[in-house]
């Protein structure tokens, strides 16, 4: 029987989801998630192959907005759900999704695509770069203290009920997000996502919890979500506390946030993991060995419309180089293409005949995008080669940013 590619009905998500799980390992997701995730699926969005009755392929996209070099806010298709049946391998089931999923961005005018990966390998043929790391830190209590800057013991610190001071975290959040790249400026809906607290899934920890830092006036600058795992051994307590977020509008809160962190009674140790790999915990410890950093993979970007992306973020030198790109996957990014920036804000990126100064490819292209890997890395691996002497660095200056990009939570 013929393998059948359709969008997805809403009387099908049930069955679609499954199908996902099946080719996530077989292990159901918590209720908790099924609920929030059947809630948060844009159905014309979502891509479902069919085998007859049975689900054998799915891929969607959530509709986001993400932050860029600048302050900018966006468009870009969050990619998500991707998965093929065992039973179904290495019959271009995958790259048929892909190929309607960018031809669908494309068409509606996003000039972005992004995603986590479950394996990073996959989605470099189809035209994504890796273009944010997160930081894991699990910081010895016992051996590692703070460094807390002036203005600290002003900070007052409230415990708070995770969702009654969900609106405030939020208003925290929403301020943060123009100042890094990489991070999605939250939909409705999306707010209950850092929420997720399925008892299942704690693995013996507690649920979450939440203290709020705000300034004398009751204005809250900060907060962090956080679980405690409460660990007994012959020698007595053996506690951890296990941080998901932490977000503060200025280095007194923040240093607050971390002080409170480490002073949990019966606690030994602090694990924090999607954190920036800028993050000012690294700059507060007295001990960044013990504190364990360990960095990954976290958002690939795939430039959809070249010139569209390009355009949309600033660029922290001048630069006017000519770029050729190959892009197999989406042959209309191909070519060459002059980008003009001024390094006050204005871009422009448009075709052109004139002779190349770089030639690289547009998964290149995504890594450097939000300014967390240099043109320059790309290069001495091999990926961007010179063609005229100093645009390169011309280039990866321009490209480069102040603060790293960042994403706070997957999708």
């Amino acid at each position: 029987m013929a393998l059948e590619m359709r969008v997805l009905q809403a009387d099908e998500w049930d069955v679609w989801y499954d199908h996902l799980e099946l080719a996530f390992g077989g292990v159901p997701d918590s209720s908790e998630e099924r609920k929030l995730y059947k809630s948060l699926t844009e159905a014309e969005r979502s891509l479902g192959v069919w085998d007859g009755a049975a689900c054998v392929g799915s891929a969607a996209a959530f509709s986001f907005r993400l932050s860029v070099p600048g302050g900018a806010i966006v468009p870009a298709a969050g990619v998500t759900m991707v998965g093929v049946s065992p039973t179904h391998r290495r019959r271009g089931v995958l790259s048929s999704l892909m190929r309607r999923q960018l031809d669908d961005v494309r068409a509606g005018g996003e000039p972005l695509a992004v995603l986590t990966a479950s394996d990073p390998a996959i989605y470099g043929r189809f035209g994504y770069g890796t273009a944010t790391y997160a930081l894991e830190v699990d910081m010895d209590k016992t051996r590692v203290r703070l460094s807390v800057p002036p203005g600290t013991e002003e900070v007052r610190l409230r415990l708070a009920d995770p969702r009654e001071a969900l609106a405030d975290c939020e208003r925290v959040y929403a301020a943060l997000v123009p100042r890094r790249p990489g991070m999605p400026a939250r939909q409705p809906g999306w707010e209950g996502q850092p929420l997720l607290d399925p008892a299942e899934q704690r693995s013996g920890s507690s649920p979450l919890k939440c203290v709020v830092a705000e300034r004398a006036d009751g204005e809250v600058v900060g907060y962090a979500r956080y679980r405690v795992r409460a660990d007994w051994d012959r020698s007595g307590s053996d506690g951890k506390v296990e941080v998901s977020d932490l977000d503060a509008l200025d280095p007194a809160a923040c240093a607050a946030l971390w002080r409170f962190l480490f002073s949990i009674d019966l606690t030994w140790s602090v694990r924090a993991s999607r954190r920036p790999v800028d993050d000012p915990v690294l700059h507060l410890v007295t001990d960044i060995r013990r504190s364990q950093p360990r960095v990954r993979d976290s958002l690939h970007v795939r430039l959809v419309d070249l010139a569209a992306a390009l355009e949309a973020r600033t660029y922290g030198a001048p630069m006017d180089v000519v770029l050729e790109v190959e892009d197999l996957f989406c042959p209309w990014n191909a070519g060459r293409w002059r980008l003009f920036a001024d390094g006050k804000g204005a871009a422009r990126c448009t075709r052109t005949e004139e002779p190349a100064d770089l030639e690289l490819s547009v998964r290149e292209l995504g890594s450097a995008y939000l300014g967390g890997s240099t043109l320059t890395s790309l290069a001495a691996a091999g990926f961007v080669r010179e063609l005229r002497p100093g645009a390169l660095t011309e280039a990866s200056r321009a490209f480069a940013g102040d603060v790293a990009p960042w994403l706070p939570h997957g999708f």
